[in-house]
């Protein structure tokens, strides 16, 4: 008898466990129903310059019957490393709060020098424009989000006027017909999510003072280079009318330094420019801790959200 009770009780056991096994986490749920829903088109050519073709990633829902919302994506690297599959990751929160993401890659230091990454990034959001259509994007709700350099290039890409002349390189692509004036297929970016960015690149040179050996080679030894990094610098460009930034720092941060997003904050404010910096007490450069990287994204999704950018979260 006793023999009987003591395997009923072990198969109790481990049909109860095979059960708990069987279900999934929220998590598990999540990440199957995202590769359910969502299809991917992987390097496809946005730019081709100086015989480097630039290519981009795009994640989107495959059975969406409105446009939705898109993020692009850029990764960091102090504009001499990294690549976008890198961070392919970093889309899975947005795919996760219904966006679709274009994960984007650019010309880094060592195919060609400063201004190439940032004139690469706005002729992707070019592409993101011209190919709206095709992959359901809703260019009333477009999110250019990037870490360090991308964070960088994220800023400028939502914040340089056509006026610059930073996106000449792509203008052939917006006119079909090349027969005189063309539309512009630059969206109007609604929103800007920069994860420790710089936003003063002169700052950053030989002799300046937070001088970083990574701004150093980006600008090389151009002979304009401390003019170039002043047109470079998001900085510059603070006015009224700017879409809405997001800015995510640590204040421990040694390769971005944290008065970049402080100096950032500040101007936007007095031009009265929606904005918003999220200080992560004690975090580095990007390395933060799986609590403060949850309260990040809680902040992104609560900040986009008050945009109408994606539903209030609960």
């Amino acid at each position: 008898m006793r023999t009987q009770r003591s395997t009923a009780i072990l198969l109790a056991v481990v049909i109860l466990t095979s059960t708990m096994w069987a279900q999934l986490s929220e998590a598990a749920r999540s990440a199957v129903l995202i590769e359910h829903d969502y299809n991917v088109t992987p390097n496809i050519t946005y730019l081709v310059a100086n015989g480097y073709e630039a290519k981009l990633d795009v994640y989107r829902p495959g059975q969406a019957k409105s446009p939705v919302p898109v993020v692009m994506q850029i990764h960091g690297g102090g504009w001499v490393g990294g690549t976008k599959e890198e961070t392919a990751l970093g889309a899975l929160p947005y795919l996760e709060m219904g966006f679709a993401v274009v994960n984007v890659e650019y010309r880094l230091g060592k195919v060609s020098l400063a201004p190439a990454a940032v004139e690469d990034c706005l002729c992707a959001l070019h592409w993101i424009g011209r190919n709206a259509k095709k992959y359901n994007f809703d260019l009333d709700k477009v999110v250019v989000t990037g870490g360090s350099a991308g964070g960088h290039l994220a800023l400028t890409t939502g914040m340089i006027p056509f006026s610059a002349g930073f996106e000449n390189q792509c203008a052939y692509e917006d006119d079909e017909t090349w027969n005189g004036p063309w539309a512009d297929a630059r969206p109007k970016v609604a929103a800007i999510v920069n994860w420790s960015g710089i936003t003063n690149v002169a700052d950053m040179l030989q002799g300046a003072p937070s001088t970083r050996s990574y701004a150093v080679a980006w600008l090389g030894s151009l002979p304009n280079r401390e003019d170039l990094a002043r047109r470079l610098s998001p900085l510059t460009y603070v006015r009224a009318g700017l879409p809405p930034i997001l800015t995510i720092h640590g204040d421990a941060d040694h390769i971005v330094p944290y008065s970049h997003a402080v100096r950032l904050h500040e101007a936007l404010n007095k031009a009265g420019v929606r904005n918003q910096l999220l200080t992560v007490p004690g975090g580095g450069h990007g390395d933060f801790t799986a609590d403060q990287e949850l309260k990040a994204f809680e902040t992104v999704r609560t900040f986009l959200a008050s945009l109408g950018i994606t539903p209030m979260p609960r």
